[in-house]
This record gives C-alpha cells, structure tokens and sequence, in this order.
C-alpha cells in the first residue's frame, strides 16, 4: 500500500510501541499490556449513578477500548491508551476520570486537554452527559472566549475541567485554575497536539500539577514526543491497545455511488437531499473553499444546509454547530479539520462529497456517524479517479464498502 505519511501505520505503531514498552532502564517492562476485560458496564464496579448516566447517554454495550479502559483509570492507574475516532475513546476516559472524583470536594481534581476547542467542548459535553447523575461539575476552558468568565466560573468551584493547552496553561498561571486538588491529568489526541506544536506548553502545565498525579495519554499514533511525554510523566503505566482490526466500523453501513464525473456529485447530493433532511446529515469536502462553493450551490436550489470550516471566527462555528447540535439544522458541510470536534447523538448519515485524501481520515469522518448501540450509514461519492483510494480504504480497514442501493431512505 501507498505511504500515506502521517496514516495510521499498524507496523510502526508496534514498533514504537515495544520501544515504549521495553525500554525500561532496569530492563522491566515499562508498560505492561492492561489483560482484564469487562464484557459490560455492570462488572466495572463503577458508581451507581455513572451507570445511570452511560446507560442515559445511549450506550448498551461497552466497546473495545471502554472493555478494557475504564476499569485501570478507576483503580488510579496511569494508562497510555491507543484508539482512533469512532472507538468510544471519549466516554472511555470520562467514565474513569468520573469515576474517581471526590463530589464533596468544590474544587477542580480532573484536568483534560485537548488539541482544538471544538473537541475540548465535545469532550466537556460527554463529561457532563455521562456525569449526571453525579452532579458533576465542569467547565470547558478554551481560547476564544471571555477570560474574565472563564475565571470566575472557575472560582466558583469546578470539580473537572477540559480545555486547550493555551488557555489552561494562562489560568494556571493566573491561580484562577488551582491545582492543588488536582488528582489526574490526560492528554487527548496526544499525537494531534504534540504536532500542533503544544509541546511546551503541556511541559509548562506539567510543572505546575501536583507531583502525585495520575496521568492518562490517549493517541491514535505514537510519534517520538508522545513516548518522551509517557517517560518523563507516568508512573508504572498500563497500557491498553486497540489494534486496528477492533476499531470499529461495526454498526455502520458504508456505500459509494459512482459519480463518474466531478460535476455530477452536486445533483446526486441534490437527488439524495430529501433523505438526508429525514434525518440529521454531516457531508465532508476536502477543502474549505469546496465547503462554500457546495453550500452556496444547495441554497441556490432552495437546500437548507449549514457549512461550518477553519476559517470562519470561533463564535459563528459556535452558533453553527450549536444550531446542529439543538437539531434546527439537519445538514452540516464541513472540512476534515473539524471531523473530531462533531459528534453529535442524532447524526445517522455521513456523506463524503470528497474521498479523504488519507485513508485514516476516513474513520475520523465516519466515525462519528454511528456509536455503539447506535447504527449509521456513510455514503462515499466516487469519481472515476477515486477507485484506487476507495479500494485503499476498503484495505487499510479490511472492510467491504458496497454499491448503494435504491431503497436509500429504508436504510436510515
């Protein structure tokens, strides 16, 4: 297969992962692989009211990654854990951090960073959802938005807070955030902030925790800075790997249509619209200026449809995703960049208008319209130059996308 650059490489992953692993300096193994596997919510000893608040959320039966994730970070255990999108990753580690907070304590023990706002937000969402029942409170502290709230909120007493590097590293440092209760510390998308360039930004906030600190780093790869960060930061971790054959495309139908042609994707994405209003729709393009041109087209033909993309101002992609998440907007058109900050319960259907151009980022996209005890269906355009990249993706996942069939609409 094509080196596809920052691709998900199962072989380089095992690679650096027994770099990570057996390079202790007593020659111990350095992170032992976590064995235990709970095959339902119910045997992971947790609250009783994170229970209610998984079950209330949606989900029925844990996936892989939550199998084996919750139970080690509800014990106190540092992890190192690898998933992409569309795992369940998310609720993982938010069943562990709820898990192991203090309610009768009004102060912040929980810390979580993220690489964009728009997943730093998701990720509050799920915490708050998931939390409930617990009563938990949390606050999302990202940039972009009033520091003088962001403050205050904080002192009125916050038990978890989820943010970007740079807005938590200044409430640090202005003691708005105290860390002094702080009690675990994770890293999402480890990889996608290390090559956003927070590297010392996350060393900066490390300095300033608790030197008795449980830390979590959650990464779909694991580049050299990723492996220096679990040396220089976790104690006798656990780590818990998802190969990718257990990344999860199950309860997702994936179809493609042949398009043939470029300029006929528009009136089969016009011929499908009655069905994507039916339900709640995301469709990706590859560009932002293909994000525009498409939504301008589908208003033109009296389409109703929402576009959000990097270079609109953080407030009109809040309003927008907003809106789509209240479910007033039933069809989003976006770009990759955001692929990880959506994941909305209702979406059933992802259109990709364009292929991805790395077959990684096609689990990014897709995974976000299904979760588990959920289905979803994700359409692939293909032109006649996009054969060789479909089949790439059909590889690089040992999946089987098929040809769509008519009765579209019986499948949502």
């Amino acid at each position: 297969m094509a080196d596809y650059g920052n691709a998900f490489d199962e072989k380089n992953y095992d690679e650096r992962m027994k770099e990570l692993t057996e390079g202790g300096a007593d020659g111990e193994d350095f992170a032992p692989e976590w064995e235990e596997v709970c095959e339902s919510f119910d045997d992971m000893n947790l609250d009783e009211n994170l229970l209610r608040g998984i079950y209330a959320y949606g989900f029925e039966k844990p996936s892989a990654i939550q199998k084996r994730g919750i139970v080690p970070m509800g014990k106190g255990l540092d992890v190192i854990q690898q998933a992409q999108s569309g795992t369940g990753k998310t609720a993982t580690f938010c069943a562990g951090v709820l898990q192991i907070v203090d309610y009768s304590l009004p102060e912040c023990q929980a810390l979580v960073l993220a690489p964009t706002r728009e997943l730093a937000q998701q990720i509050e969402k799920v915490m708050r959802a998931l939390g409930e029942y617990l009563q938990v409170k949390c606050h999302a502290c990202v940039g972009g938005t009033s520091v003088r709230e962001d403050t205050r909120i904080l002192q009125n007493g916050v038990q978890v807070v989820v943010g970007t590097p740079g807005r938590v590293y200044d409430m640090l440092r202005r003691r708005a955030l105290r860390p002094d209760y702080i009690k675990i510390f994770c890293l999402d998308e480890a990889d996608e902030m290390l090559s956003r360039g927070f590297k010392d930004q996350i060393y900066d906030i490390f300095q300033l925790l608790p030197s008795k600190l449980q830390v979590g780093v959650f990464s779909a790869t694991m580049p050299p800075d990723a492996l220096d960060i679990t040396r220089k930061f976790m104690t006798k971790p656990v780590r818990i790997l998802v190969k990718r054959d257990e990344l999860t495309l199950e309860g997702i139908k994936q179809f493609y249509v042949n398009v043939d042609r470029e300029e006929w994707k528009l009136d089969t994405l016009c011929d499908l619209y009655e069905t994507l209003a039916i339900t709640q729709s995301v469709i990706f393009c590859n560009t932002r200026r293909k994000v525009d041109w498409l939504t301008e087209r589908m208003r033109s033909r009296d389409h109703t449809v929402s576009a959000t993309h990097g270079d609109m101002d953080q407030n009109t992609r809040d309003i927008i995703m907003r809106e789509f998440r209240s479910g007033s907007s039933r069809v989003l058109i976006t770009t990759d960049l955001l692929a990880r900050g959506i994941d909305v319960q209702q979406v059933s259907l992802v259109i990709n208008y364009d292929l991805p151009t790395q077959p990684e980022n096609y689990l990014h996209r897709i995974g976000r319209s299904g979760r588990f005890g959920r289905k979803g269906v994700a359409i692939n355009f293909v032109c006649n130059e996009d054969q060789s990249m479909l089949q790439d993706i059909q590889r690089f996942y040992t999946t089987v996308i098929e040809e769509l069939p008519a009765n579209v609409a019986d499948l949502i």
